[in-house]
């Protein structure tokens, strides 16, 4: 800002000490009424509460005293002296009020009045409390009974007099704020007409020194507003208003900067834009980098543009534009493999050159984007920060192609080695069918058969034989279930009672946990799903010959049917050996097994919870585990709740 201060004239320190005067009076005003209006509140306060006070100790006095007059004529007339408890208490609560009043009230001719109500108070006191209480029997003599009334007759009227001098010290109280309350307003009144004429003086003053300036200034910032950044302001009037009009020309000129700078960044996001919409846009690769590169060249003034990028290994090109600009120097390329990669540099090599790195990764060598400007003139910063945000945007594109491509490989690959698995098990189970029933076949004719000639060895070899051949064929049985999971039409939906599917088995299973002494608990109650019976039964087999087969002797079992939220819910928990937590992720995936079942040899195939899965999501349901290893495992299974079917009527006919 230019500015003279040699050329400010005295009207500054006029505006200055008027202003300074005017804030002084008009906070005098402030402060002043402040603290005045408090006090005068304060002290009203302090007056009503003390006049409260009075008037309430002074009614108890009267009701204190009339407690023990009560009392007393009751032990006057009957003898009791149950009737001189109110009287001892009342007595003295009535002269510790009189006290309290004596030691607040500062008023002569109410002090004067309450030494009356003691006296009083006294006088009924001993000239007729005190006799009957100690003659401690009745006295229903009529004079005594009358001079005792005459006594408190004089209580109450002193008493009455003592709130008639409460109520005019109350009055002449509020007489005196009143006349404080007038005094504060005459004096703040004149105070404020004191301000309002040094502020009329003070613009008086200036009106004719101010106005003409300011509305030159005022008319200035207008047409800026407007848009006319070619609008400048007179320097006129005062130093300080010159000052102001010097102020606001500079601020046309920076809005006039700032415009035009705007300008080149909304034409540099335009740039990004259109460089974000050609990466998006769909085509040949080469046709896009070269519009893209033509972009770029025209955005920047280049005299050409350079590209070179790999998209996946093997396929690298290059673009440069125009179509007949030179070839990039090879010493240039050489520059910048070693460069940091989204950074603008400018190569030794290259006068007037600008280039920035793209990233590479395995078999995709890194690529660049080189700009040229004609005459090597230098770069700004801007130019330089657009050129590096463009880049890599450009690498982030390019990176995400190339993972695209690899994902889509992948994907390929994985769907090659599904089908060849599928292929696989369908093969060997399908394989393994026939000789198995050969096997089967054969090893139970010869089990059954009732000739003595197998010695007892012959016979445990043919068990085993038959044994192990069963659970093969179980594992053939699951293979092919789990072959077929994703094409299988599963037989027609009906209402199925999974509490009941529970006991049946309950009752199935019971042999083999009494085998292993388990208690086993089952709570059930009605929980009815759409379905196939069949199919729930054997998820819920599975889960529980888990649990039988992982729990220690003399474990225990516990297996809960339960409704909630539109829910069956099935619980099956054991304490047996648990599922250590780096297991549980992969748990119902084929051939799982748990690292502790497969160290402790405990036989399976690892198939059972991968078909417990597939059950219950085709049922369109859930199953989830938890597990703490060496405390027990709990399965639980939430199916969509059915309706209970309503059984249909019996029919009756006749021949």
């Amino acid at each position: 800002m230019r500015l003279d201060r040699g050329a400010f004239s005295s009207l500054r320190i006029r505006v200055a000490g008027g202003f300074a005067g005017l804030l002084a009076l008009f906070l005098l005003l402030i402060i002043g009424q402040f603290v005045v209006s408090d006090r005068l509140r304060v002290e009203h306060m302090t007056h009503t509460e003390q006049v409260d006070v009075l008037y309430d100790t002074n009614q108890a006095v009267l009701q204190q005293m009339t407690n023990a007059e009560t009392g007393v004529r009751g032990f006057q007339l009957t003898g009791d002296g149950a009737f001189l408890q109110p009287y001892e208490s009342g007595r003295s609560a009535a002269f510790e009020a009189l006290d309290t009043l004596a030691a607040i009230i500062d008023d002569p001719e109410v002090s004067r009045l309450l030494q009356s109500e003691r006296d009083a108070a006294e006088n009924w006191l001993y000239g007729y409390a005190i006799p009957i209480v100690n003659a401690g029997e009745a006295d229903t003599d009529a004079a005594r009974l009358a001079r005792g009334k005459e006594l408190f007759d004089g209580l109450r009227s002193a008493n009455s007099d003592v709130t008639a001098a409460i109520d005019a010290y109350s009055e002449s109280l509020v007489r005196d704020e009143r006349s404080d309350y007038r005094a504060a307003t005459l004096l703040f009144g004149a105070l404020a007409v004191i301000v309002v004429l040094a502020g009329m003086g003070l613009a008086l003053l200036h009106q004719r020194h101010l106005l003409a300036p300011l509305e030159d200034i005022r008319v200035t910032l207008r047409r800026l507003a407007g848009g006319d950044l070619a609008a400048r302001a007179q320097p006129v009037g005062p130093g300080e208003l010159k000052a102001v009009a010097g102020s606001v020309n500079d601020l046309a000129a920076e809005i006039e900067r700032l415009i035009s700078a705007e300008r080149a960044r909304t034409a540099r996001s335009e740039l990004r834009q259109a460089i974000a919409a050609e990466l998006r846009s769909e085509g040949d690769a080469k046709e896009i980098a070269w519009r893209m590169a033509m972009l770029v060249g025209n955005a920047m003034g280049a005299d050409a543009v350079y590209g070179r990028v790999t998209l996946q290994p093997g396929e690298q090109f290059e673009v440069h534009w125009p179509p007949n600009a030179a070839t990039l120097d090879p010493m240039v390329l050489d520059e910048l493999k070693n460069a940091p990669t989204g950074q603008a540099i400018t190569p030794a090599t290259l006068p007037g050159g600008l280039a920035v790195a793209l990233s590479g990764d395995s078999g995709c060598p890194p690529g660049l984007v080189c700009v040229v400007r004609p005459g090597g003139s230098e770069w700004t910063p801007d130019e330089r920060r657009l050129l590096a945000a463009l880049t890599r945007e450009i690498d982030h594109n390019v990176h995400q192609f190339r993972l695209q491509l690899r994902q889509a490989r992948l994907i390929n690959e994985l769907r090659v080695l599904d089908e060849q698995k599928d292929v696989f098990v369908s093969t060997v189970t399908h394989e393994l069918r026939t000789p198995l029933t050969s096997i089967l076949g054969y090893t139970e004719m010869l089990v059954e058969d009732e000739d003595d000639s197998f010695t007892p060895i012959q016979k445990r070899g043919l068990d085993a034989i038959l044994r192990n051949a069963n659970r093969l064929q179980e594992t053939v049985a699951d293979l092919l279930l789990l072959d077929r999971s994703n094409e299988r039409v599963g037989a027609e939906a009906v209402p199925v009672d999974v509490a009941g599917v529970v006991d049946g088995l309950y009752e199935s299973l019971g042999t083999a946990a009494r085998a292993k002494d388990l208690r086993w608990d089952v709570t059930t109650e009605p929980a009815w799903v759409l379905g196939d019976a069949g199919q729930l039964e054997r998820a819920l087999r599975n889960l529980l010959e888990n649990s039988i087969k992982f729990t220690d002797q003399g474990g225990r079992l516990e297996c809960r049917v339960g409704t909630g939220n539109d829910q069956v819910v099935v619980e099956i928990t054991d304490t047996g050996i648990g599922i250590p937590p780096d297991d549980l992720p992969g748990l119902f995936t084929p051939f799982h097994r748990a690292s502790n079942a497969m160290h402790q040899a405990v036989q399976g195939s690892g198939l059972g919870l991968a078909i417990v899965r597939n059950i219950v999501s085709e049922h369109g349901g859930t199953v989830t585990a938890r597990s703490e290893l060496g405390q027990g495992s709990t399965f639980t299974i939430k199916l969509p709740l059915s309706q209970q079917p309503v059984p249909e009527p019996t029919r009756s006919g006749h021949a």
